[in-house]
């Protein structure tokens, strides 16, 4: 398989379903050699087969990335395995939704655990292999994406402990943008509005209803959408960053 990222290696988390898999199916397309750390052994293999089958490479990599340790051992299984890292991208993600007053604490600590210190587990072990493919990489540039979402630049009700969540992912993109930027690794996040992934079925009876009864007969988001903006920032020319990317549902509002 040939494609503008041809002999690169580029690690998506949550890839298991939704936009982390056809994100990773995308990057695979364009040539990249793609590992896919998740909890879901089966449905990484069956992602894997369906790359393996379309010419590409795919590396699985069983791992929970709220743990920091098998985070980081995931990342270093990757480089051992192809000898280098140029592109992350971090997914993973849960959602919870509904008044704060009756929300479970379980549910906000584990957005916390997924959005948050995931997140910045993957990052924390990629960043040294990024900043070296920068300087040996034929494309000279690697990129670090991160799967953020309207919430984090709307606040609503009942999205309180999310919107915490990707407003912090936003912010920490735009920093760490800025702190090696000038080493060509490029750092940028991509704003989902509503798609049609598994994201809801996380929620509570109750809450699950009350949001899709709020998306009934719009026309939503599909994971190839996302996996599309992805792919556009990660296959420009070294002179071009593309910080951020906002894709909302033709008819979403919010």
């Amino acid at each position: 398989m040939t494609g503008r990222l041809q002999n690169t290696v580029a690690l998506v988390t949550g890839a298991s379903s939704g936009i982390g898999e056809a994100t990773a199916r995308s990057l695979a397309a364009e040539g990249a050699a793609v590992a896919v750390p998740a909890g879901r052994r089966d449905r990484l293999e069956e992602l894997a087969d369906k790359v393996r089958a379309d010419g590409g490479t795919a590396f699985v990599v069983p791992a929970d990335i709220t743990d920091q340790q098998q985070a980081a051992a995931a990342v270093q299984g990757v480089v051992s395995e192809f000898g280098r890292l140029d592109t992350v991208v971090n997914n993973a993600g849960t959602m919870g939704v509904g008044q704060a007053v009756d929300s479970p604490l379980e549910e906000w600590e584990r957005m916390l655990e997924i959005n948050v210190q995931g997140l910045l587990y993957v990052t924390h072990a990629a960043l040294p292999h990024l900043l070296r493919a920068a300087e040996d990489s034929p494309r000279r540039v690697a990129d670090l994406v991160n799967i953020s979402s309207t919430a984090g630049r709307v606040a609503r009700p009942g999205t309180a402990v999310y919107n915490l969540t990707k407003f912090g992912v936003n912010g920490f993109t735009e920093a760490l943008r800025q702190e090696v930027m000038q080493k060509r690794v490029r750092v940028s996040v991509v704003e989902p509005g509503t798609v049609d992934t598994e994201l809801s079925s996380h929620l509570r009876d109750g809450v699950r209803q009350a949001i899709e009864r709020q998306v009934e007969g719009m026309e939503m988001l599909r994971p190839e959408d996302i996996a599309d903006a992805v792919s556009y920032i990660v296959t420009r020319d070294r002179r071009v960053a593309v910080n951020e990317i906002l894709v909302r549902a033709g008819e979403q509002t919010w």
